[in-house]
């Protein structure tokens, strides 16, 4: 299950059942959980740590060394869990200085030409898309859809449940629940689709909606409309997840769009 052209470092560990295609190269500090694939011409470098049943393929390059000046040879690494399958030419850096780490969860899918930077955390069920390039320290939570060939800058945060429309600028962050496009990037609706898919019910779309209503569509800024709906609205975890995130956004959050309505159920991005 190991080609005979692979590089294998002596001290690195595998998993059972391992796969190991044509000259990939693994080097010694480098641990690989059970019934992990890894293609041909994959590079698994210092500081890795992959978990069970992930699908590597050929050409990724993961635990190379940051591309951040701050980075002086400090030991640091990456960690992938469990699930994850990451397409062809994929990019992770492993950690600097500041987080000591790289993390990517379970569940996840990683298209071809994506790039991860340093000391991101990447949560569980998220899907990259194609040529998508993540600065460094960025937070990804649970069931992100980021489309392709989107840039995200560093530092930003990006909620559960979001959808990124494809070719997007991220420069602030992004709160749970939504769906975001257009060029300068704004609020575009619920996502709808994806909540619906999660098992939401059509009453936690409604408040929801009218929560996001109030952020994005009134004419009342960020800190006044959070304080507005902590003060009127019933209190539920969906409701604190999005007061709590908006309050401790240091970067601030992404923009409304006036000509968005929320109220048309199975929004899509064009």
């Amino acid at each position: 299950m190991i080609s005979k052209s692979a590089i294998i470092g002596k001290h690195c560990k595998l998993g059972k059942n391992v796969r190991i295609g044509n000259f990939t190269t693994i080097e010694d500090d480098v641990v690989i959980g059970d019934n992990t694939i890894i293609e041909n011409n994959v590079s698994v470098l210092n500081g890795a740590r992959i978990g069970d049943h992930c699908h590597i393929h050929s050409g990724a390059v993961l635990s190379g060394i940051p591309q951040d000046l701050k980075y002086k040879g400090e030991y640091t690494t990456l960690e992938i869990g469990d699930w994850n399958m990451i397409r062809e030419s994929v990019t992770i850096n492993k950690g600097t200085n500041s987080k000591k780490v790289t993390k990517v969860g379970n569940n996840n899918l990683i298209m071809a030409n994506a790039h991860i930077g340093h000391d991101c955390e990447i949560g569980n069920h998220c899907i990259i898309g194609f040529g998508a390039g993540i600065a460094g320290e960025v937070i990804v939570n649970d069931f992100v859809n980021i489309s392709g060939l989107t840039g995200i800058h560093q530092f930003s945060r990006i909620g559960e449940n979001c959808m990124v429309g494809g070719l997007s600028k991220v420069v602030k962050d992004i709160p749970p629940y939504i769906i975001v496009a257009r060029d300068p990037l704004s609020f575009a609706g619920i996502n709808v689709v994806g909540l619906e898919r999660r098992g939401f019910e059509q009453a936690k779309l409604n408040e929801l909606k009218e929560i996001y209503r109030i952020i994005f569509q009134q004419k009342r800024n960020t800190s006044h409309a959070i304080d507005f709906i902590e003060n009127n609205f019933k209190q539920t975890i969906e409701r604190d997840k999005i007061i709590s995130f908006i309050r401790q956004s240091p970067r601030g959050i992404i923009k409304g769009n006036n000509e968005t309505s929320i109220f048309v159920p199975n929004t899509k991005v064009i």
